[in-house]
């Protein structure tokens, strides 16, 4: 695949940023509130800078890290299964373990401080999608953090019923949550596609219990002749099988999480 299909990305600023000697590309656009937006499998594919430039015309800054893959490379099966593999044996994901969040999340934890400065706000709203979709959850424990949102959360690789319920953090973690939804009417929004076994109901149920009226779970139905016909297979709520049309759920979906970016950032 050559050079000139990959989305070239120019109209994001780039800027390489260390934290605790670890260096990553962060992708910059728009003004106004701060939004930081975690890719998904395999990384930030043209759909996905597609999705930051929607934000940014509702007008945020969005600031897309590079946690894997290539940036701007698109989607094909093979790619997925090579970032899937190296997301799979780096220190700074945690795919299988329950109860703990992914050491990468830390060094997210410094781009919140470095976007809130830059965007001179209150907090920011952070989305994460598909492998990073728990780390909204975990980044939640930081008070900057105004609007987690959890886009087909995927961690820990749901094989077998605990993991299926497990939302990625530990006990102590979520609890900080809670008790910033009591105290702070913190919102958490989670998405999925009602058929995907990547990122199982019972994972929802688990955050319903926790967090009460606190999360805001939004099941978009892909069962066998739903009324929009979206595939079965679908995942990506926000990129790869989201759909602009007037009415299509994955767009009511995308304007609730800029509603509330609008009213709490």
């Amino acid at each position: 695949m050559g050079n000139a299909e990959f989305d070239d990305l120019q109209d994001f600023h780039c800027e390489r940023l260390m934290f605790n000697g670890d260096e990553k590309d962060v992708f910059w656009k728009g003004s106004g509130p701060g939004v930081i937006l975690l890719t998904e499998i395999p990384g930030i594919t043209p759909e996905v800078a597609d999705f930051g430039r929607r934000i940014a015309t509702a007008g945020f800054t969005v600031a897309m890290p590079n946690l894997f893959g290539e940036s701007g490379r698109p989607y094909s099966n093979a790619y997925a299964l090579k970032s899937m593999v190296g997301a799979c044996i780096s220190k700074e994901f945690i795919t299988f373990a329950t109860g703990k969040s992914s050491p990468v999340t830390i060094w997210i934890q410094h781009l919140i401080k470095v976007i809130v400065e830059k965007c001179d706000g209150k907090g920011v709203g952070v989305i994460g999608m598909c492998l990073t979709g728990g780390f909204a959850l975990s980044l939640a424990v930081n008070p900057l953090v105004k609007v987690p949102v959890l886009s087909q959360p995927s961690l820990p690789l749901p094989i077998g019923a605990k993991r299926r319920m497990d939302v990625g953090l530990s006990q102590q973690e979520l609890a900080v949550v809670r008790e910033r939804v009591d105290n702070e009417n913190l919102c958490v929004i989670g998405l999925r596609f009602s058929e995907d076994k990547f990122s199982p109901s019972e994972r929802f149920k688990t955050l319903e219990e926790t967090l009460g009226d606190g999360f805001l779970g939004v099941e978009i139905d892909s069962s066998k002749s739903n009324l929009h016909g979206i595939n079965q297979t679908a995942h990506s709520v926000l990129t790869t099988d989201f759909s602009d049309s007037t009415g299509h759920p994955t767009l009511e979906a995308y304007e609730t999480i800029i509603e509330h970016f609008k009213a709490r950032l």
